[in-house]
């Protein structure tokens, strides 16, 4: 009777153990197909995340390319000349400054030069004041040409009409300079000649 007993108590612990380890690969399993689930779920808010970032990149790189092409093409229209800034009156006024510049100080520096009434350093003095007035009214026009030709600077056309007013009111600055100073030396030219007149009559009523 105890032999019998030991051995349903064997099959009993034997089932139980049977049992338990069934029972915990079923715990394992489940707690697997969760973890797959849950992997799953990641994988799939990953994939969804990366359709989005790829989606939102392409977005940008296609605005960012649509913007640098507006922007290249905006570039490219200030390098072309409204064909009306070309008419615009600021620009006959700079040449004709430039060529009053050039007609009133050779004329003036040759009357001055036959007066004989300058020495040598006054006249070389007069020289490079010439000279320099002239080169920098070269410099304008350079400046204005470059302003008013296509393919050379990146300008609006208000930009371009305040470079050629910018550039107009500079010469007429020179011009005005340049007529100051002829005016004093013509002054001069003239108190000197009054100066050497009066000293001859001096000279003749004496009977030097």
């Amino acid at each position: 009777m105890k032999k019998i007993f030991f051995i349903f108590c064997a099959i009993y612990l034997l089932y139980s153990k049977m049992s338990y380890a069934q029972s915990a690969e079923a715990q394992q399993l489940i707690l697997n197909v969760e973890k797959l689930a849950q992997l799953k779920k990641i994988l799939n808010n990953m994939y969804q995340g990366y359709q989005v970032v790829n989606k939102g990149y392409t977005t940008i790189k296609d605005i960012s390319k649509g913007n640098f092409n507006l922007h290249d093409a905006f570039l490219k229209s200030l390098l072309d000349v409204n064909p009306s800034i070309r008419r615009y009156k600021r620009i006959r006024d700079v040449l004709g400054c430039q060529a009053s510049i050039v007609t009133e100080y050779r004329s003036a520096f040759t009357r001055f030069k036959r007066s004989n009434l300058f020495n040598d350093g006054e006249i070389r003095y007069m020289a490079n004041v010439y000279d320099n007035l002239f080169r920098k009214s070269l410099q304008n026009l350079d400046e204005l040409t470059m302003v008013i030709t296509s393919g050379k600077l990146r300008m609006s056309d208000d930009e371009r009409i305040n470079a050629i007013d910018r550039i107009f009111t500079d010469m007429q600055d020179k011009l005005t300079f340049l007529r100051v100073f002829n005016r004093e030396n013509t002054v001069l030219v003239v108190q000197r000649g009054r100066e050497l007149f009066d000293t001859k009559i001096s000279k003749k009523l004496n009977g030097l």
